[in-house]
């Protein structure tokens, strides 16, 4: 299967940013025919106010990300991850970070709300706190294309194994994460955590980013990290972009997955330790 990532430098400016995504995206479908196209986290907005990004957010389905989307992947007969993209809910003042997975007929597969939320405070003392504005979900989502089983995770999702050690459990092949790590979490973790969970988990890990800066309230520039890369399940890395907007591309092999689980078998050897005591020593 031929995955294709977009990587994106998305503003608080829908048109620009739809127009962006669009343009990639059909660039990618010329170049390289791929069946399976990822959007990065928040492709239709990035940064702005806490209230800039409650008045953006849309409707999911209907809302013009979503329909662009859709109408996108019927027209060019593609799949699309699409993403994150920012969702309001009646009756829920905050929002939901949302990924939305169409099919090559342009019909919704599945929807994938961020379970885990970016509250930190960076090094350099930046505050993040994406729970001001958005909601988490509960509901893990795995779908299956051309023979494998994807499982939808976003950006902070990436740093918590307990997720993926539960789709793992649903027989995963690709994990798929859109992001949009900062810079300074980005240049020490990200590709460390990527070919971590594709290795713990002897899976593919497609990883797609945000690059570049954008404007936070107040005006303050905030980077993101970009370097979006997918890496097999052995964990090497075996397409990686660099910190601008790009298309990459890459064929995943179903017989690398077999390889790997046949050369070290994880899955026969893994306990379930839930419900086992933990002696501590006094």
């Amino acid at each position: 299967m031929k995955i294709a990532l977009i990587q994106m430098n998305s503003q608080p400016d829908r048109p620009r940013n739809l127009k962006a995504a669009q343009d990639l995206m059909e660039q990618a479908v010329a170049r390289e025919h791929p069946d399976l196209i990822v959007l990065p986290e928040h492709f239709d907005w990035t940064g702005g106010t806490a209230e800039d990004k409650r008045l953006a957010a849309d409707h999911v389905p209907g809302g013009e990300a979503y329909a662009l989307v859709q109408a996108f992947a019927a027209k060019h007969r593609v799949w699309v991850h699409a993403g994150s993209l920012l969702e309001k809910s009646p009756g829920i003042e905050r929002i939901y970070n949302t990924t939305v997975v169409f099919d090559s007929a342009g019909r919704q597969v599945g929807v994938y709300r961020k379970i885990h939320l970016f509250d930190i405070t960076a090094p350099d003392g930046k505050v993040y706190a994406e729970s001001a504005t958005v909601a988490p979900g509960d509901q893990p989502l795995i779908y299956e294309i051309n023979g494998f089983r994807v499982a939808c995770a976003i950006c902070y999702d990436l740093r918590f194994s307990g997720l993926f050690n539960r789709l793992s459990a649903e027989g995963v092949d690709l994990f798929i994460l859109p992001a949009a790590f900062t810079e300074q979490t980005g240049k020490d973790h990200w590709e460390v955590l990527c070919r971590a969970r594709a290795i713990e988990f002897q899976a593919y890990l497609a990883a797609c980013g945000q690059c570049g800066s954008y404007l936070a309230p107040g005006g303050e520039e905030r980077r993101t990290f970009g370097h979006s890369m997918i890496c097999d399940p052995w964990g090497d890395v075996i397409v990686r972009a660099a910190g601008d907007v790009t298309v990459i591309t890459a064929m995943l092999d179903a017989a690398r997955l077999q390889q790997v689980r046949q050369w070290i078998p994880m899955s026969d050897h893994r306990l379930e330790l839930s419900g086992v005591d933990v002696r501590i020593a006094e």
